[in-house]
């Protein structure tokens, strides 16, 4: 039976006709989504226009119409929706009349068992309700005739509107307040294992605000997929009234598998993550909107004021300022600087994100679509740029998850990690889990960017929270299939033998700690035995110590107390002492390469540093597997000086470099001693750097090397330079980073004293470092410092003026100054 059948009987038979209609309908199975919902309302229609036809004849009513708002106003009506219904009229009809009209119209719904939300009003009462109450207005604008006056109804939706587009400057932030209060009460629907379709955060209720924004002219929401999200949620709605036979929007465990037959899927899981999926398009396109709204509210307030000092018309140009090489701040978002060429720059991507992330910044919609459609692929294994991006994206903590948000609502994330595909919106049916597969992912590795002072290497802790389970949605124990397919992303990123094999082993057994902790007698020494067996060493176990707490702080509130954490460090402390005897030997300097010698016999001879620079470029046969003819891009540069030892070098060095915004990736520094005159020997400190341009160009050799003099002879005063450049343009603080942690290897090294140092990576560091050093009245033998994401780690060897390591008290008095200097 076709639609224009069904409405035929409706309208002849009267409120039984619907009903028998209305049923045959919702039990056909050849057009379910919109067509169904399509049909329900005009079936609704012609029932509702049939009762106010005969109605108004019979009342003598004139000057009246019958709206729809709301869900029905827009045709959506779900096969147990409320009938939204206002009966406008002009005024002039009898009040008792009215009266009679509309009990004629409430009641055979209510003999239904429909739910019916009705008002009665004259168009001017209905406009001033609206300029009232926000929920009236927002329903007044899907306001749709069903019969009486077109005229009147039109006229009210013309007035409607215009208000709500005069009034968007009050009204959005109410909306946005509104939005905000219900996502706190409900929750993300993304996320919820059973979730409210229609009030959870990412819901019906946020794609309907989305639609008033829009009406408002202001601003827009990003419209790719969101049509579609919008009716798969309708969808699910759909078939749960059907399955329940209720009016509910909440998706009950015991109601999902069924719901999910009705829709022609797999399970319940599948059904859960197309629901997700659409709910995270749908959050996504309220924080783009939101933050546009946002946006141009803040720019009217201030334009008035720029144009009156500005003195004219002349509209003002946004700033930008610079983050990273070919990424800028404008208007409070991560954009693409105007000479970035992202077809050339596979690392672009990444340092955008990265670059976002450590500002606190949203990346933009434009940029990341930019991005999606024009980044060309990283070659595999990855650069060493891209790595250390990916790792500084990791360590922004709490900042790290809308700009991942916004990478992978591009396609972004799966094209770097194709693995991530098979985590994406996957549902975790324990209920200690407050979020999906991949969230908990993201959410771990955020934990774990506050603990990364507490680990030698918090690279690999941040990549080993991100894939830590990564093997769910595997056949078998997720944590095997896990280390297999971590193995492969380690690789692919870039990480030598060594370091995959690491990450592998903690992704493997990032639930052996917690569980023989909570499971197993400690004081067996078979328990602590067997797990020093699988962890291998002290490193090792430093890192899945520091995993163990991220992934239980991320899971949820359940999964973490100082119980359980206290049984988990006094496992790690009974297996530390088993590993003790694998303390790594002091590492052995090696010989000087002959550009490391021939720099030092110059340094000798002249009495000045000499200074070389050698940029690293991406190999001719890796560029050319990208189908380009051009010039291989620069990957990194290497700085070697070496000079007659003497006071002040480290932080005299590392100053020059801040000071021409070059960024250290890696440094090394140690003293050689090499033949002089009359058989003297002459003790030269070599300095090997890894360092690469903030932005802009490199600087120049010679120019190094000349203010690297004057650093040394005392004419550049650096320490008030860096300050001046701080004071005239600040950094954006971004999110707050972890303190700095300085302390002292108990059995580092029997010729000097190990100091350890872990901070936030920032510009000048390690002149500070050198600074405080130099302050404590050490000598730095040798200091090794890289820089993993936003981490430095660094371990410098001093002994005293003798030359002998420091006893125990004084290594702690210089650590305890060091990190206080730090710490201002």
């Amino acid at each position: 039976m076709t639609s224009l059948d069904l409405t035929a009987e409706a309208e002849d038979s009267g409120p039984s006709g619907y009903a028998a209609a209305r049923l045959r309908l919702l039990t056909e199975k050849a057009q379910p989504g919109p067509p169904r919902r399509a049909a329900l309302a005009e079936l609704t229609d012609s029932w509702l226009a049939a009762l106010f036809t005969a109605a108004a004849q019979d009342t003598g009513v004139r000057g009246a119409a019958l709206v729809a708002v709301g869900g029905y106003g827009r045709g959506e009506l779900s096969p147990r929706s409320d009938l939204d219904l206002l009966l406008l009229a002009d005024g002039s009809a009898d009040p008792g009349a009215l009266a009679a009209l509309a009990d004629r119209l409430w009641y055979p719904v209510w003999d239904l068992g429909l739910a019916l939300d009705h008002s009665v009003r004259t168009p001017a009462e209905a406009r001033k309700t609206a300029g009232e109450d926000l929920k009236v207005q927002l329903g007044l604008l899907d306001a749709r005739l069903v019969a009486g006056d077109l005229g009147m109804v039109a006229g009210l939706r013309t007035a409607v509107l215009a208000d709500w587009r005069n009034q968007a400057p009050k009204r959005l932030p109410e909306l946005r307040e509104l939005c905000c209060e219900r996502a706190e009460r409900q929750g993300e629907l993304q996320f919820l294992l059973e979730p409210d379709l229609k009030e959870a955060r990412g819901g019906l209720r946020d794609a309907t605000a989305l639609r008033a924004v829009a009406a408002s002219w202001l601003a827009d929401a990003p419209r790719e997929g969101l049509a579609d999200a919008r009716r798969q949620l309708l969808d699910a709605r759909d078939a749960l009234h059907l399955t329940t036979g209720r009016a509910t929007d909440r998706l009950a465990l015991q109601e999902q598998d069924q719901v999910a037959e009705a829709l022609g899927l797999l399970d319940a899981d599948a059904l859960l993550r197309q629901v997700y999926e659409a709910a995270r398009t749908v959050s996504y396109a309220s924080d783009v909107t939101w933050r546009e709204v946002g946006r141009v509210l803040k720019a009217r307030s201030a334009r008035p004021r720029l144009r009156a000092l500005l003195g004219g018309g002349r509209t003002p140009q946004p700033d930008r300022s610079p983050l990273a090489e070919g990424v800028v701040e404008q208007e409070g978002e991560a954009v693409l600087a105007r000479a970035a060429r992202p077809e050339r720059d596979p690392v672009l991507p990444l340092r955008a994100a990265a670059a976002a992330a450590q500002s606190g910044l949203p990346l933009s919609l434009h940029t990341a679509r930019r991005l999606s459609a024009a980044a060309r692929p990283l070659p595999v294994p990855w650069p060493a740029e891209a790595r250390e991006e990916l790792v500084t994206l990791l360590g922004a903590g709490e900042a790290t998850v809308p700009v991942w948000e916004a990478l992978e609502a591009e396609g972004l994330i799966t094209r770097l990690l194709p693995d991530w595909e098979r985590v994406r919106c996957r549902p975790q049916r324990n209920p200690v889990h407050t979020f999906t597969v991949d969230r908990h992912l993201v959410e771990t590795a955020v934990r774990a960017a506050s603990l990364t002072r507490r680990v030698g290497r918090p690279d690999l802790l941040l990549v080993a929270a991100l894939l830590h389970d990564i093997g769910k949605g595997w056949p078998g124990d997720h944590s095997v299939a896990g280390e297999v397919i971590a193995r492969d992303v380690a690789a692919r990123i870039g990480f030598d033998t060594a370091d995959v094999a690491v990450v592998a082993t903690l992704v493997r057994n990032h639930l052996l700690l917690i569980d023989t902790a909570t499971r197993r007698d400690l004081d067996d020494p078979a328990t602590v035995a067997s797990v020093a067996q699988a962890v291998g060493s002290a490193g090792t176990l430093e890192l899945l110590h520091a995993l163990t707490e991220a992934d239980a702080l991320a899971t949820g509130p359940a999964a973490w107390s100082s119980w359980r954490a206290s049984l988990v460090a006094d496992l790690v402390e009974r297996v530390g002492a088993v590993l003790a005897g694998d303390t790594p030997a002091e590492p052995d300097p090696g010989e000087p390469s002959a550009e490391q010698e021939r720099l030092a016999v110059e340094a000798v001879r002249t009495g000045e540093p000499a200074l070389a620079l050698h940029t690293q470029s991406e190999p001719p046969a890796q560029a050319e597997s990208h189908g380009e003819s051009h010039a291989p891009e620069p990957v990194g540069v290497e700085l070697l000086i070496a000079l007659p030892d003497q006071p002040g070098v480290l932080p005299a060095a590392a100053g020059v470099l801040a000071l021409h915004r070059l960024t250290v990736r890696a440094a090394d520094l140690r003293a050689i001693e090499l033949p002089g005159e009359l058989g003297r020997r002459s003790d030269v400190l070599l300095l090997s750097w890894r360092v690469a341009a903030e932005y802009g160009s490199l600087p120049q050799a010679a120019r190094l090397r000349a203010d690297l003099v004057r650093a040394l002879d005392g004419s550049l005063d650096i320490a008030s330079r860096l300050a001046e450049r701080e004071a005239a343009y600040p950094r954006r603080r971004g999110v707050a980073a972890p303190p700095p942690r300085v302390t002292v290897a108990p059995t580092g090294s029997s010729r000097a004293t190990v100091i350890e140092i872990r901070a936030q990576d920032a510009p000048g560091l390690l002149h500070r470092i050198g600074r405080a050093l130099e302050d404590a009245r050490v000598r730095v033998r040798s200091a090794h410092a890289s820089t993993l994401g936003a981490n430095a780690v660094d371990a410098f060897y001093v002994t005293g003026p003798e030359g002998a390591p420091l006893p125990a008290e004084e290594a702690a008095r210089v650590a305890g100054e060091l990190e206080a200097a730090l710490r201002v």
